[in-house]
C-alpha cells in the first residue's frame, strides 16, 4: 500500500509550476510535443508533484503522440486508474497513487509485452537519472 501524500491546494499551488498544478492538480492536458524531451538515458520517471517513482526509462517508447509513453509502470501500485468520461469519450485516467496527481490515460493500443499505452503529460514527470 502507498503511502499518501496531502497537501492543501495552496500547498500544491506553491509548491508546482502553473502549468504542472493545472495538470497534476485540475485534470488539465498539456499541448502535444510541448513536455516529450526527456533524456534517452537510464533511470526513472517520478511524480512532478510528490517525487514518487512511475516508470522506468525502460518502458519508455516513442508512440508518435508527442506525450511521453510507457508500455508499464514501475510497479502495479505506483499507479492508479479512474473512468474519465468527460470530452463525449470514454476513457481509463491515470492518477499517482501517492498524490493523486492526474498523470493522463491508459490505451490498449501499446507495444508487447503489455500491449498498453501509458500516455503521459511531460509536465506531471521528472526524470531521475540512473546513476
Amino acid at each position: 500500500m502507498v503511502d499518501k501524500v496531502l497537501k492543501s491546494d495552496a500547498e500544491w499551488q506553491q509548491s508546482l509550476s502553473p502549468e504542472a498544478y493545472r495538470v497534476l492538480r485540475k485534470k488539465g492536458t498539456e499541448r502535444a510535443f510541448t513536455n516529450d524531451n526527456y533524456p534517452k538515458a537510464e533511470g526513472t520517471y517520478r511524480c512532478a508533484g510528490c517525487d514518487a517513482p512511475l516508470f522506468d526509462a525502460s518502458a519508455k517508447f516513442d508512440s508518435g503522440t508527442g506525450w511521453p509513453s510507457f508500455y508499464q509502470p514501475v510497479d502495479a501500485e505506483a499507479v492508479e486508474e479512474h473512468d474519465d468520461s468527460g470530452f463525449f469519450m470514454k476513457r481509463t485516467e491515470i492518477v499517482c497513487a501517492a498524490c493523486d496527481g492526474h498523470l493522463g490515460h491508459v490505451f490498449n493500443d501499446g507495444p508487447a509485452p503489455t500491449g498498453l499505452r501509458y500516455c503521459m503529460n511531460g509536465v506531471a514527470l521528472s526524470f531521475e537519472p540512473e546513476e
